[in-house]
C-alpha cells in the first residue's frame, strides 16, 4: 500500500453488519446492527481505513424490496455508524438475483473490482471481512485477504468446510477489527 491512501477494509452488510434475515432485509425497520459492529466500523475509520460496504441484495431482482427502500435502509445504516463516530466510504450493492448471470454478485468478483476502481487501488491484501463462503471466495479472486466472522450465516459457513486456506476467523466484525488496528498500531 502506498502512504497516500488510506487502507480499505470491506465489509459485507448482512451478518457482518447488521443481523441477517432468511426473508431479506426489506425496510429500515427491519436493519438491526450486530452489537458491536457500529463501534468497529466508526474505530476503523477513526484509524485512517475507508470502510467500504460490499452486498449482494438479490431482494432487488426478486421484487421484494425496491431501490429506495434499500437507499433508506442504506441511510438508516449510515446515520448509526455516523452516531456512533465511523464513516462509510462507500455502499457497494449487487442489484441481481442468483441466476442473472452478473459478474458483480459474489462470489463473482466484480462488486469488489468496483470498489478497488472506486479507490483507484489494486486489492491485494485488502481486508473482506464476510460471514459466507462467496464473500471468501470474491477476496481470494482479486487476492484481497479473506476474514470471516462467525455471525450471520460464519459459524455454518466455518463447519461446512473449504474455506480458502488463507482466512483468518473472527468471533465478530469487532474482534476482526480490534485485529487490523493491533496491526496497524
Amino acid at each position: 500500500m502506498h502512504e497516500s491512501r488510506p487502507p480499505l477494509v470491506i465489509l459485507d452488510r448482512d451478518g457482518v453488519v447488521n443481523e441477517d434475515s432468511p426473508d431479506f432485509i426489506k425496510s429500515p425497520e427491519e436493519w438491526n446492527p450486530i452489537p458491536g459492529s457500529l463501534n468497529a466500523i466508526a474505530r476503523l475509520s477513526q484509524a485512517g481505513f475507508s470502510v467500504a460496504i460490499a452486498t449482494n441484495q438479490s431482494g432487488l431482482a426478486r421484487g421484494l424490496i425496491d431501490a429506495s427502500t434499500l437507499e433508506a435502509i442504506h441511510a438508516m445504516m449510515t446515520e448509526e455508524v455516523a452516531a456512533a463516530g465511523g464513516k462509510l466510504a462507500g455502499i457497494f450493492v449487487c442489484p441481481h438475483g442468483p441466476d442473472d448471470r452478473c459478474e458483480c454478485r459474489k462470489p463473482r468478483p466484480g462488486l469488489y473490482r468496483q470498489i478497488g476502481e472506486a479507490f483507484s487501488c489494486d486489492l491485494v491484501a485488502v481486508p473482506v471481512i464476510g460471514d459466507s463462503l462467496r464473500d471468501l471466495e470474491a477476496a481470494v479472486a482479486v487476492g484481497a485477504r479473506p476474514m470471516l466472522v462467525r455471525t450471520g450465516k460464519g459459524e455454518r459457513t466455518l463447519a461446512a468446510g473449504g474455506l480458502p486456506d488463507s482466512t483468518e476467523v473472527h468471533a465478530n466484525l469487532e474482534a476482526a477489527a480490534r485485529a487490523l488496528l493491533r496491526e496497524i498500531g
